[in-house]
């Protein structure tokens, strides 16, 4: 079991930055292969960026690629999200996703691949 908790989101103009933190609980973060999704009102949640249980491969929607950085710190139990160079369409909830994983090569972009979800943070991009 891990629980997920997103923080850092909030109000910021077109073309600024924010991170975004998932904290996770338990001793076994590193067996877990993590990702970013984010959901608008009315619409599917999308799959966002992802990354491997040590960190060393990630994959990215190509709406964000260039645009938005995912990294973990395996010691503090967290993942992170750098989203700079923010649009307007940008604008959504994001959640963070845990899925335990035996393999240290995977990453996974399906909403059905993971199986912990936090309560997710709402960032609002201004134009």
């Amino acid at each position: 079991q891990v629980q997920l908790v997103e923080s850092g989101g909030g109000l910021v103009q077109a073309g600024g930055s924010l991170r975004l933190s998932c904290a996770a609980s338990g001793r076994t973060f590193s067996s877990y292969a993590m990702g970013w999704f984010r959901q608008v009102p009315g619409k599917e949640r999308e799959f966002v960026a992802a990354i491997t249980r040590s960190g060393g491969s990630t994959y990215y929607a190509d709406s964000v690629k260039g645009r938005f950085t995912i990294s973990r710190d395996n010691a503090k139990n967290t993942v992170y999200l750098q989203m700079n160079s923010l649009k307007p369409e940008d604008t959504a909830v994001y959640y963070c996703a845990a899925r335990s994983t035996r393999s240290g090569g995977n990453y996974y972009t399906s909403i059905y691949e993971y199986n912990y979800w936090g309560q997710g943070t709402q960032v609002t991009v201004s134009s």
